[in-house]
């Protein structure tokens, strides 16, 4: 699910927040709740993949393993 900042004019918070590409960007501050909070725009969008299904193999490191796994 991507994850996207927003900053918040009022309390001046920058925020990640995971949503769903279809959903509607924010209107309010999830911290203090206030109306005009803006979607920041990065270089790069983060993902985080969360659950079951991922393999020691998906994510290979300079040992050729991702070291939480028994080898």
């Amino acid at each position: 699910m991507p994850v996207y900042e927003y900053h918040c004019p009022h309390c001046e918070k920058t925020q990640e927040v995971e949503q769903k590409a279809s959903e509607k960007e924010l209107s309010f501050c999830p911290e203090c709740g206030k109306d005009g909070v803006r979607r920041l725009f990065s270089s790069s969008v983060s993902l985080r993949f969360k659950g079951s299904g991922f393999y020691c193999t998906d994510y290979k490191g300079p040992s050729g393993c991702c070291g939480s796994c028994e080898e």
